[in-house]
């Protein structure tokens, strides 16, 4: 678990459930000991684990800790507020989120979309002077890490400017001193990577979340707070830019040789680029392509809440947004940056390898790679390179778990010294052992040995005593329930238990005839010991009542014998 990185698991709250594997599409989880960590190299920070996660497990560092001690230590303090904050504070102008933000120590709130405004400017320049013919975005930091890691080739395409939130802290400092410190709050976890990259520029990325927890520590109302004015001033296109397509949509002119695509999402980013169409373009015509690494942009960023992008919050956000282009926009910061490739390293399994690997999952041949894509892998052979990569256990294969349980299940039903049967709630068979044809009479034992089973008989064909199962059902209940049943000239043990409730139930049935006729013997003897044991005790008091009466009659002779004589003397003294 690595706290420094932006995102991270909190291993005591996952829950083994693989959701994370599933959805992150640069497979930058490793699963160990059933519980899944982060891999920072090959993860873009796009918070995707961090939405899906069912059990809150992956989280987002929040830097919170950080934020209080600049407050703390009264530093000058300039917020960049995202515009997908519409999506987040519903109903909250950005002027009262300025207020609630200087109630908290800030000395100005700026909007990141001034940022936007000239980015979408520098770009639009580029593409129109340049003689490339293909141009990707640099305004989402996910989306430029995953090209430099995964689709490398297409690295030199990425427009060299800044993205939006670094354009815009260049501004602030421009504008109010370098000594001032930024930072960012927005819906996204990537943006965190920048600021540890570029300190200096952006102190810290806080997400809106976080911001929430603080106001709430601060016990700030933000439907109390009073409305504050933005620095330097308010936005305008710019706006957009929280929607897939509105950079797009403050980059159009009149140049009809440049078309424009909007993508979102890192799967779809991946397969927009994964074509075999050359670099350098279609038709002639130049085409800029607008990657988001969230579905339908920021809007749906990793702490947005569900609806952050239903139809009001759209239309609120294309509402502030003025229908302008960027284009001719005065340079007013320095706003180069050409983005390297950071391809991870990466090792190719041999066949060899993917062979074993597979074996280890009882995939012995190509018939038995499903492909099902429960471990959260494309393919088998993708899960078992991720094994040999150390990033998967077998553990994690839904198949092979299967398959196990049902070998030990059928082992134990088949090996159990007692007959064993399950049936569901139609009293049909489902699967029993040869102890259980057996008990039932010599045609179900021909049966079994030529079928190798029985499911499908009716179980009330079979036995006498199928009530029992079907108390069971009735009962509904899991806890065991034991009876004796005299079936024929033999006596029954019957365990009855439910092993799905109203739908299979399972018994345990063994012949105690012999341990109960055994059992009648061993009483019986015991009451001839008993019955022998009375009759002595009863001959010896017998004797004692005879003994103590003999007893008694000679004492009253000794005695009277005793008074007589000191009678007679004490006559004799007078």
């Amino acid at each position: 678990m690595n706290h420094n990185f932006p995102v991270f698991t909190t291993d005591n709250e996952c829950q083994d459930c693989y959701k994370c594997v599933r959805h992150c599409h640069c497979k930058a989880i490793r699963i160990v000991n059933a519980r899944a960590a982060v891999i920072p190299e090959l993860c873009v920070c796009c918070g995707t684990c961090v939405k899906v996660c069912p059990a809150h497990a992956k989280k987002i560092r929040s830097d919170l800790s950080r934020l209080r001690f600049l407050l703390e230590n009264k530093e000058v303090l300039y917020a960049s507020v995202a515009p997908s904050f519409v999506g987040y504070f519903k109903g909250v102008s950005i002027n009262r989120l300025a207020g609630a933000l200087r109630k908290l120590g800030f000395a100005g709130v700026s909007e990141t979309a001034l940022g936007a405004e000239l980015v979408s400017a520098e770009t639009g320049r580029i593409v129109r002077e340049s003689d490339r013919k293909l141009f990707i975005s640099s305004a989402c930091p996910a989306s430029v890490d995953y090209i430099r890691k995964y689709a490398p080739e297409y690295t030199d395409c990425i427009v060299p400017v800044v993205s939006p939130v670094m354009a815009h802290a260049k501004l602030l400092k421009r504008t109010y001193g370098d000594h001032i410190k930024v930072v960012f709050f927005g819906p996204c976890a990537a943006k965190k990577n920048e600021a540890d990259r570029s300190p200096d520029v952006l102190s810290l990325a806080v997400t809106f979340e976080s911001l929430r927890s603080l106001l709430e520590e601060k016990e700030i109302r933000l439907d109390e707070v009073e409305d504050a004015v933005l620095a330097p001033k308010a936005a305008e296109e710019g706006r957009a830019y929280s929607l897939e397509g509105g950079m797009n949509d403050t980059l159009r002119g009149n140049d009809p040789d440049i078309r424009y695509v909007a993508v979102s999402g890192l799967a779809n980013i991946g397969r927009l680029l994964s074509g075999s169409a050359p670099l350098n373009a279609h038709g002639g015509k130049k085409i800029f392509i607008e990657c988001l690494a969230c579905h339908g942009g920021c809007v749906n960023g990793p702490v947005m809440p569900e609806d952050g992008s239903d139809l009001e919050t759209l239309m609120n956000t294309m509402d502030l947004s003025a229908s302008a282009s960027s284009l001719g926009r005065a340079k007013e910061v320095e706003m180069e940056e050409k983005p390297d490739r950071d391809v991870p390293a990466r090792k190719t399994p041999t066949e060899a390898e993917i062979v074993a690997a597979l074996e280890t999952v009882g995939k012995h041949s190509p018939a038995d790679e499903l492909n099902c894509g429960g471990c959260g892998y494309n393919s088998c052979r993708e899960f078992a390179a991720a094994m040999i990569d150390g990033k998967a256990e077998t553990s994690m294969c839904l198949s092979y778990l299967r398959t196990i349980s049902q070998k030990t299940s059928n082992a134990l039903i088949k090996y159990i010294p007692a007959s064993v049967v399950i049936v569901d709630n139609n009293l049909q068979i489902i699967e029993c052992n040869r102890h259980f044809a057996k008990m039932c009479g010599e045609d179900a034992l021909a049966a079994y040995d030529s079928c190798g089973n029985l499911t499908g008989a009716d179980l009330r064909s079979l036995i006498e005593f199928s009530d029992l199962f079907e108390s069971a059902f009735a009962g509904g209940s899991g806890d065991l329930e034991r009876f004796n049943q005299i079936y024929g000239d033999r006596i029954f043990n019957i365990s009855v238990f439910s092993i799905t409730a109203g739908r299979t139930v399972g018994a345990v049935i063994q012949d105690v005839t012999q341990s109960e006729l055994h059992r009648e013997k061993v009483a019986e003897k015991a009451r001839e010991v008993i019955r022998k044991n009375v009759t002595t005790v009863q001959k010896i008091a017998q004797y004692l009542g005879e003994h103590m009466a003999e007893t008694e009659i000679i004492l009253r002779e000794v005695a009277g014998s005793y008074s007589e004589i000191k009678d007679k003397k004490d006559g004799d003294g007078k």
